[in-house]
């Protein structure tokens, strides 16, 4: 087994979940297909780079795009997700450079999800985790986007009883009035400029790392650290797949 390929416990995970119908001649080897995309996803080379071992590199290319426009990856991304733990949810961004050679965005949709920043030319991965720091909602924007009012359609898993734990930019009435009519204890750093501080625990925001270790776990994976990705669809899949590998190896993990 080579270095970035499946295990045979991710495989048991992950076999059962893939689309079932299939027109026409037989798929090749689903198995073989996955891991020649996880090597790519992982190493960041051009799809053209993939070893042989993996296939024809068009296989690989051609069922990444395939299923992403069927919805694949972010399905299979939802079932894997689907026992996250809830009572401690985090929120968090992070800016990703955009590469030379994803710069001129795609000429269909123009440039899909990228803005200037502080760092140039960025996308913005936004990432709501569990209590474990395992990803439960994904969200792409250019990158000067306002992390707060991007937060907006990611919440929808807090309920009551829960605790949302965010810095200084989710920090607005609107969000804690919204999160306080669902009963979720909305646990965000005031900006020191609040006349009326809303309460605060220093001890349960020490969590809010996770989202940061998550994020540092998706970035080890080098097409998404660097976004290649000229379509903001193509590489919210890329980071889709990273977030399975991810949840797949904290089951093995646990296991």
């Amino acid at each position: 087994m080579a270095r970035f390929d499946l295990t045979d416990f991710e495989w048991s995970v992950i076999e059962p979940l893939l689309p079932t119908k299939v027109r026409g001649v037989r798929r090749v080897d689903d198995r073989r297909v996955l891991n020649g995309i996880f090597w790519r996803l992982r190493t960041g080379a051009p799809w053209a780079d993939i070893p042989a071992r993996y296939g024809p590199h068009t296989t690989c290319v051609n069922r990444f795009n395939r299923w992403r426009r069927a919805g694949h990856w972010a399905r299979i991304l939802e079932a894997v997700s689907a026992a996250y733990k809830g009572d401690v949810q985090m929120i968090d961004s992070s800016s990703i450079r955009v590469h030379q050679h994803g710069a001129n965005g795609d000429k269909k949709g123009g440039p899909g999800c990228m803005g200037r920043s502080r760092g140039g030319l960025t996308t913005k991965i936004h990432a709501l985790v569990d209590a474990n720091g395992l990803p439960i909602a994904l969200k792409l924007t250019a990158g000067q986007a306002h992390d707060g009012r991007s937060a907006a359609d990611m919440l929808d898993t807090l309920g009551d009883g829960d605790v949302l734990l965010a810095d200084r930019a989710y920090d607005s009435d609107a969000l804690r009035v919204e999160m306080a009519a669902r009963g979720v204890w909305a646990n965000i750093k005031p900006m020191p400029n609040r006349k009326r501080r809303p309460v605060f625990s220093a001890f349960l925001y020490r969590y809010r790392n996770l989202v940061e270790r998550f994020f540092s776990k998706l970035k080890q994976f080098r097409a998404v650290a660097t976004r290649y990705d000229k379509r903001d669809d193509n590489f919210l899949a890329s980071v889709q797949l990273a977030s399975i590998r991810i949840w797949l190896r904290h089951n093995e993990s646990v296991a």
